[in-house]
This record gives C-alpha cells, sequence and structure tokens, in this order.
C-alpha cells in the first residue's frame, strides 16, 4: 500500500539498519536521533509476538512507526471494551467494523503535555479467539491525520491468515521479498 513500508524483522540488528534506511530517504537527514530510534524500534519488533513493523508516510507529516500482533485471548473480546477506556491522554474511542468484516476498536492517545501521538487499534478475529494489536506512534505528531488515515486504511485490509501479521513462517515475511512485491499482494 502506497505510503506504508514494512520492514523485515531478520535479526534485529538487520531490522535497525533497514528501518534506519527508510527513515533517512524519508527525512532526508543524518540526524543521529534517527539511529537510536532505529535501534529501539527493531528491539521491540523483535520481541515475542510482533509479526509487523512498518513506517507510514505521508509528503506533510514526519513518520510514524506501526507495529502489529496477533494476540490469543481466552474468552470473546468483549464489545463494549472502548467504552471503558478514558484518561488525560485518550482523546478519541471509536468502535465500527472492518473492510473484511472484522469488529475493531480503535484509541486515539495524544498527550496533554509535550508532543506525539498514538495510535491503537484492536481488531477481532470473528472465526478464532484472537485479536490482532496495531500501535502506531508518532514521536512529533506532525500530520499526524494523514498517518493516522493511511494506517487506518492499512488496517481495515486485515486477513488474520497474513503470514507477515501473524507471525506463521518465517520472521521476514512482514517486509518485501526481493521480487519487490509486498507480502499482501504476492501470491500464495
Amino acid at each position: 500500500m502506497p505510503g506504508v513500508t514494512p520492514v523485515a524483522l531478520g535479526s534485529p540488528e538487520r531490522t535497525a539498519a533497514d528501518l534506519l534506511a527508510v527513515l533517512r530517504r524519508i527525512k532526508g537527514t543524518r540526524d543521529p536521533g534517527l539511529e537510536v530510534s532505529a535501534t529501539q524500534a527493531a528491539e521491540l519488533a523483535h520481541r515475542p509476538g510482533c509479526g509487523l513493523l512498518a513506517v507510514v508516510e505521508h509528503p506533510g507529516a514526519d513518520p510514524a512507526l506501526l507495529m502489529a500482533g496477533v494476540v490469543p485471548v481466552d474468552r470473546p473480546v468483549d464489545p463494549d471494551l472502548g467504552v471503558r477506556l478514558d484518561g488525560p491522554a485518550i482523546r478519541d474511542v471509536t468502535r465500527g467494523v472492518t473492510a473484511t468484516g472484522c469488529p475493531v476498536v480503535i484509541v486515539e492517545r495524544i498527550p496533554v503535555t509535550g508532543t506525539g501521538a498514538q495510535l491503537q487499534v484492536v481488531v477481532t478475529d470473528p472465526a478464532h479467539p484472537r485479536v490482532a494489536v496495531f500501535t502506531l506512534h508518532s514521536p512529533t505528531g506532525r500530520g499526524w491525520l494523514d498517518v493516522a488515515g493511511l494506517a487506518g486504511r492499512f488496517v481495515s485490509g486485515i486477513e488474520f491468515d497474513d503470514p507477515g501479521l501473524t507471525g506463521r513462517g518465517t520472521r521476514s515475511a512482514s517486509g518485501r521479498p526481493p521480487g519487490g512485491t509486498s507480502g499482501r499482494s504476492a501470491r500464495r
């Protein structure tokens, strides 16, 4: 999907290097903070359960990171989950259905003080006891609505059988294969 660039989850070092290359392409800078950010994001992406790391970019926004993983649940997810979430940083809680028919709860967090923004999306698999948890994070919040909209369109097309999301198959399934076709559109 244009605007969403998956980063391969090979080794933490390779992931950090690939993520840094994407961030430098977008930001056009050699800011030393980018290297630290890429390393930290790669370490988080290699924790158990993460199946996707991607950069979400828009010309009018600073890049944001999207991480996702599938989590098993022992009981059906409460459809009123989002109604009980509150706090000073939570700006919006929305419930809906994805384009593929899965129930979804979307929580937007914007700090009361400081910069940045975060979107957490929990998508329920109606066929199995599991949820996909997506977190979109923008350190600056500049152009937040643009990157959040792109991420929303990406998440709306979730298919729980996508090996890049569920972690089945290789850990690098979330990245682009050598042929240049994203894993989401490749022939299965």
